[in-house]
């Protein structure tokens, strides 16, 4: 399958595992989802016997048990594994049932990707080559209409689908790759491969970091609102930086200020666009930030797989201008619904009146129309919020704010060290969005422990920056005027 992406990626993978970076609080996640979602998935067939090895270095064990469970007909088994032809493969799921053998593979996905249909091949050859024959063979994926209502419903929960006709057209394909692929690999050096949009899809690779260091920090890559086909088409023709940018290459307004702005060292601001949008906002101003997480098997009655559950809001308040910062939050327990309560004490500490300002509030607002439909008896009062709701990310998504340190970028990761640069997220425990999710799911059942205590005060502190950061832009952006 890497080979598939990239056959670079496939030599660097064998070769070079020294080039990979530490994987991400993120990509861990969602190895640990898919490992969850997996057990769950076995449950279907239960009382399974587990070929899995105990390393990755003990597969050839795993082979011989599980065709020693073949010839004893057991009825279910996972991760069996196969050899054949030089390729070794482990399916998640193999069942018998009346003398036939059917193969399903499990995925935390919401849907059978084409790169599914792919992997389901090449496990269909390497059973088959190894001398199995499977009736069928089936991708087992999450089915986001199940909203939980009790106990798990696993048979709803999941969804089976056979891929076996479009495996069967991919043989030949599978059998000229495999040979491809083991040439790759005996290469004594790294392949020639130039970057491209196969770096990104369908997977971002791990060594972007090896293959894009020609690439300076700000080149053409980062020009704001341009299709990534343009980009690499200016790239192919040796195009990196701004500066190479020909002259009858057509720009948008954003973009001409941001190339303009990068090639002067120019700051831009829009006095009049932004005095305007100042007007709107009302004291007392709230700073309003929400976290959320999406666990693919639902935790909660009344909440469907991989759903945006809010656990944790920052809220700053400014009662006037010259008034003191006040600040207030909520964190929510993983083990019980977090959602009641946060709405609860969301409408108690916003009230009825004033301007209350988010960053790239169709997150926001997303989160609170999902609260009036899952919890109705507060529809009336998030209605009220979401009329006084204001987006603050609206002058640099509209550049009427924009440097050359916001590289291109309206993010308030990007605005706050350009604008705010004595405060930043780089040297905090949780800097982003995807860690904060992955750091409270790990919460699940963990003990009070220093450990959990610690997690849980990094969580309040990214979340009261949040809204900390957006205190003191709102701030520039009047000093501005």
């Amino acid at each position: 399958m890497m080979g598939q992406q990239c056959p670079k990626r496939l030599w660097l993978h064998k070769n070079r595992p020294d080039l990979k970076p530490e994987i991400s609080a993120g990509q861990e996640m969602i190895f640990a989802r898919g490992t969850n979602v997996g057990k769950f998935a076995r449950q279907l067939f239960p009382g399974g016997k587990d070929a899995s090895p105990i390393n990755s270095f003990h597969y050839r064990e795993s082979v011989q048990q599980t065709f020693d469970w073949i010839e004893a007909a057991e009825p279910v088994f996972y991760e069996a594994a196969f050899q054949y032809g030089g390729v070794m493969a482990a399916l998640d799921i193999l069942v018998q049932k009346d003398g036939k053998w059917y193969a399903y593979e499990v995925k935390s996905s919401t849907e059978v990707k084409d790169q599914y249909i792919m992997d389901a091949a090449l496990q269909y050859f390497v059973m088959t080559g190894a001398g199995l024959e499977i009736d069928d063979i089936y991708i087992v994926h999450i089915n986001t209409t199940y909203a939980r209502a009790g106990e798990l419903d696993l048979n709803q929960l999941f969804s089976i689908v056979s891929v076996k006709e479009m495996v069967l057209k991919l043989q030949d394909i599978i059998l000229s790759q495999n040979e491809e692929y083991k040439q790759v690999l005996e290469l004594t050096e790294e392949p020639v491969k130039d970057i491209g949009p196969h770096c990104d899809e369908p997977y971002e690779c791990e060594f972007k970091g090896h293959c894009w260091k020609h690439i300076p920090e700000l080149s053409v890559f980062n020009l704001t609102r341009l299709w990534s086909t343009k980009k690499f088409d200016l790239y192919y023709k040796g195009i990196i930086e701004f500066r190479q940018l020909p002259g009858d290459f057509v720009l948008s307004n954003a973009q001409e200020l941001q190339v303009r702005a990068q090639k002067d060292n120019y700051t831009h601001i829009d006095i009049s666009q932004i005095k305007q949008w100042l007007q709107q906002l009302e004291y007392p101003i709230y700073f309003m930030d929400f976290e959320t997480f999406m666990p693919a098997v639902p935790l909660y009655d009344n909440s469907h797989p991989y759903q945006q559950i809010p656990f944790q809001f920052s809220i700053h308040i400014k009662e006037s201008p010259e008034s003191e910062l006040q600040h207030y939050f909520y964190l929510g327990e993983p083990e019980h619904d977090p959602r009641s309560e946060f709405i609860m004490q969301l409408i108690q500490i916003i009230g009825g009146k004033g301007t209350v300002l988010a960053y790239n509030k169709g997150f926001e607002a997303s989160r609170l129309k999902e609260l009036q439909t899952d919890f109705p008896e507060f529809a009336v009062k998030i209605d009220l919020i979401l009329d006084r709701l204001v987006d603050l990310m609206e002058p640099f998504q509209n550049k009427w704010y924009y440097t050359p340190e916001m590289n291109g970028s309206y993010s308030i990761k990007y605005v706050l060290p350009a604008l705010i640069p004595e405060l930043s997220y780089k040297n905090m425990e949780i800097g982003n969005g995807g860690v904060a999710m992955a750091a409270f799911e790990g919460l699940i059942n963990m003990p009070d422990t220093a450990a959990k205590i610690k997690i849980r005060n990094a969580l309040l502190e990214y979340c009261k920056l949040d809204t900390l950061a957006m205190v003191r832009i709102l701030g520039k952006l009047q000093k501005c005027i």
